[in-house]
């Protein structure tokens, strides 16, 4: 069975036990490590893996051969998408001087983009300059250096971005909890809809519950596929990533869900679809 995530340690940590053959009776993985904007891209196509992890913010434009699962992803509090900024013409604690501005994003179809976008409707209403694409971990080395003039940044850049010497704009997930107070929805997980899911959903939920009851077990995996980060930094990115969220959605993350993906809609920034339509529960 093919499946494709990030080599971030929040899904290192959740899939270590199932891609190492530790979850009896599920198959044997094929696993694709790649950054979230390819792994959208991955979830358009008809030859796709079985099994993604993409970005809320995607669903609308996953081919119809997928359905959104109810575990395995990345949805929380406290975890959502910065905003930072290090150029002296730009104010941090003014969204205004953003206007005119060259701003990196980690992907269009992503849900920090997504997020990005409702928030800069409501504070820069004089409309960015250019939004330039760039892999999540390229944007702050491009802020430090002037490159781009703000970056939109996920992951461990939470834990990170002081030693670029950038500064916080805003933390896009706060704004979305304060205005609606329900968690931010991340990454999601999708699968064929030909295939067993309720036992592709018990085979994810059992990676899970394993690596939270064999935390040390993971280690190496997860440390290898993040080689730029320290133990330290790799163990907050998975206390704040992986929740009990990342076990059952249930109905508060369906809800978050389903609210964030109905703005962006009503706002012209998403096309309409069926949210109803696509999700899968057991």
């Amino acid at each position: 069975m093919k499946i494709a995530f990030s080599p971030c340690p929040n899904d290192t940590f959740i899939y270590h036990a199932w891609v190492h053959g530790l979850i009896p009776g599920a198959p044997e993985l094929e696993v694709t490590y790649a950054d979230i904007d390819i792994t959208n891209t991955l979830a358009q196509g008809i030859d796709g893996p079985d099994i993604l992890k993409i970005s809320y913010g995607a669903l609308p434009w996953i081919s119809d051969e997928y359905a959104l699962l109810s575990c395995g992803g990345a949805l929380g509090r406290g975890c959502g998408p910065l905003v930072l900024t290090s150029s002296h013409d730009v104010i941090t604690n003014d969204p205004t001087t953003l206007t005119g501005r060259r701003v990196a994003v980690p992907s269009e179809r992503s849900t920090a983009y997504l997020l990005f976008r409702l928030w800069a409707s409501q504070n820069i209403p004089g409309g960015i300059g250019e939004i330039v694409v760039m892999p999540f971990d390229q944007i702050m080395p491009a802020v430090r250096d002037g490159l781009i003039d703000a970056g939109l940044v996920i992951h461990e850049a939470r834990f990170t971005y002081p030693e670029y010497g950038l500064s916080l704009m805003t933390d896009l997930g706060s704004w979305w909890e304060e205005d609606t107070n329900l968690p931010i929805p991340l990454g999601a997980i999708i699968a064929r809809k030909s295939l067993d899911l309720n036992k592709i959903t018990t085979w994810i939920r059992q990676s899970v519950e394993y690596a939270w009851a064999q935390p040390e077990a993971s280690q190496d995996y997860v440390l290898h596929h993040s080689q730029e980060l320290s133990s330290e930094v790799a163990q907050a990115h998975i206390n704040l990533y992986v929740n009990s969220f990342s076990a059952d959605l249930g109905d508060e993350g369906y809800g978050a869900i389903k609210a964030l993906l109905n703005r962006a809609s009503q706002e012209g920034i998403i096309p309409t679809f069926d949210i109803d339509a696509l999700l899968w529960r057991e």
